[in-house]
């Protein structure tokens, strides 16, 4: 059994679940293929990674990660009302619909509707997930080194 534990240059191989209190599943690889991800490479939040240092392959834990250190409180700034005519007339406008927009590089930024009120739209740039305190799952099948690149 390989003994290297979670740390920066090193490529780990991993089930996780991410659940609300609720124990309502958000995303889950346990019945899929697991997630193999470069710790440092930004494909998992660094909050998150910081749970995996240290762990070895056969770990399992469950994590409870409060807002701050998952995806944020939610923003009061990040609520937009908009008119109606910006939206094309053949748009689906009602809560819960995500929109894609344009931020001032050029980036995709989503945000989902929260209200529709007459001519009024308002959007939620909130990260879906912020303000809510989450268990991350995690079952750690394997850690190797990140070899030089050939």
């Amino acid at each position: 059994m390989n003994e290297l534990p979670v740390d920066k240059g090193t490529r780990v191989t991993l089930h996780f679940a991410l659940k609300f209190d609720s124990g309502e599943v958000v995303d889950t690889t346990f019945d899929k293929t697991p997630a193999v991800l470069n710790i440092g490479d930004e494909n998992l939040p660094q909050n998150f990674e910081a749970y995996l240092m240290g762990m070895k392959a056969g770990d399992k834990a469950s994590y409870q990660v409060p807002p701050e250190k998952a995806f944020g409180q939610r923003n009061p700034n990040n609520l937009q009302v908009m008119k109606r005519h910006v939206f094309g007339a053949d748009m689906v406008l009602e809560p819960g619909v995500v929109v894609s927009f344009a931020d001032a590089r050029q980036q995709e930024l989503p945000g989902t509707i929260s209200r529709v009120e007459g001519d009024e739209v308002e959007v939620d740039f909130n990260h879906p997930l912020s303000g809510r305190t989450l268990t991350f799952d995690v079952e750690i099948i394997d850690v190797e080194p990140v070899g030089p690149a050939h």
